[in-house]
Formats: C-alpha cells, sequence, structure tokens
C-alpha cells in the first residue's frame, strides 16, 4: 500500500524532551506542596499537560486549584528548558528532508500543547517542511487515543492507511495503530527496545532509513 504522508511524535521523537516535563512537574507541583516522586512522575510521561495537572490534584489536592495556570506554567518552563538546552535528536533535520525531497506529506502528532509543537520546530529550523502540526488539546483524548493522529491524517488530505506514523512509546504506537496507521519506533540507539506495535525500527536517524520509504 503506497504510503503518501509520514507524521512523527514529537517529545522523544524530535527533541530529547522527556526530561524538561519531568523536572517542569517537580519545580512547579512542589511547590504546591506535591510529593513528585519518580514512581509517580513516571506514570504521567506520556499523558497530556491538562492530564497531568488533574493526576497530581488527585493525589495531592491543595487550595484555590487553577487547572488552566498551572498548566501554563508547566508548559512555560518546559518552553524555557527548549529554548536554552541542546535536545535535538541528531540526523531529525535531514531525515526529514529527505523524506520532503520524495514528496511525501509531513506532519507533527503530539499530546504537548501546540505552542510547546511550535517552539521546537523554530529551534529545529523545519516549520516549512511540515504540512500539518496538530495537538491532543483539540481532542477530547490524548494518546493513546487515536483521535490526534486521525486529525493529523485529515489534515493532511490523506487516508489513515496511506499514513506512517514514526514514535517513542507504546502509548503514541497504540494510537496509530489505531488510527489504522502504519508504526516506526524510533529508540534513540537503544537497541533493547522493541514493540509488537511497530512495523519497523529506526536505532539513529543519522544511518537508519527504512525500506518503506524507497531508496
Amino acid at each position: 500500500m503506497a504510503l503518501q504522508a509520514v507524521i512523527f511524535d514529537m517529545d522523544g521523537v524530535l527533541i530529547d524532551s522527556e526530561k524538561f516535563w519531568t523536572q517542569a512537574e517537580l519545580d512547579v507541583f512542589s511547590s504546591y506542596g506535591v510529593q513528585v516522586t519518580d514512581e509517580l512522575a513516571a506514570q504521567t510521561k506520556y499523558m497530556t499537560a491538562q492530564e497531568v495537572t488533574e493526576f497530581w490534584y488527585e493525589r495531592f489536592p491543595w487550595e484555590n486549584f487553577d487547572s488552566s495556570d498551572l498548566e501554563d506554567k508547566v508548559v512555560t518552563r518546559v518552553i524555557e528548558m527548549i529554548q536554552s538546552q541542546d535536545c535535538t535528536m541528531s540526523g531529525v533535520q535531514e531525515f526529514i528532508q529527505t523524506l520532503k525531497s520524495k514528496a511525501y506529506k509531513i506532519g507533527l502528532a503530539t499530546n504537548a500543547p501546540l505552542r510547546v509543537a511550535h517552539v521546537v520546530l523554530e529551534k529545529l529550523q523545519v516549520r516549512e517542511l511540515f504540512d500539518t502540526v496538530h495537538s491532543s488539546e483539540f481532542e477530547t483524548q490524548g494518546k493513546p487515543h487515536p483521535a490526534v493522529y486521525l486529525t493529523s491524517a485529515k489534515n493532511l488530505g490523506v487516508s489513515p492507511e496511506h499514513c506512517i506514523a514514526i514514535e517513542d512509546s507504546q502509548s503514541g504506537l497504540k494510537a496509530a495503530k489505531e488510527a489504522g496507521m502504519q508504526t516506526i519506533i524510533f529508540t534513540n540507539n537503544d537497541e533493547s527496545i522493541h514493540s509488537n506495535l511497530a512495523d519497523f525500527k529506526i536505532l539513529d536517524f543519522n544511518t537508519d532509513f527504512p525500506a518503506v520509504f524507497g531508496e
């Protein structure tokens, strides 16, 4: 089945930023008396910003809860770290440019807020290569629900079976699969990572170019 579009996840694929979200949670929620442990933080890893805020509030409720204000504080802190630190995945810009030169439509589908996505694409200097940029904040549910991928395909004007998603998590792979797409797992050179939800694997954007894209 001929591929027409490639849709990228953001955190852990375009940039190595998961640690920024963990740090931002610690910085923001600790000030409200939340005990941010590694064990609990691991559960929030692939949630939307809204889901993360509700997660901590349910466990450590505090007075004057303002979900949108807290989400904004976390996102602002993450953006500061993205802009100030070296977090770009090696080779990803050239990888995207190669796909674009082969006439694939390019999309971004993320659980992160749209304003973070725009900052990331600006940092990578690849914004003009993307035909659509979509966030789960505009869906009723984030990944692993397929909505963000289904909308991305619609925005691209490509049916899901002609799309392939590049993800780094089971949650994201599940979302793409349930949307009816093929999938690639990006492992960032961790050869121990495998998933039965992935059709292909990329260890390193500098060296791996899956056969599904042709020569």
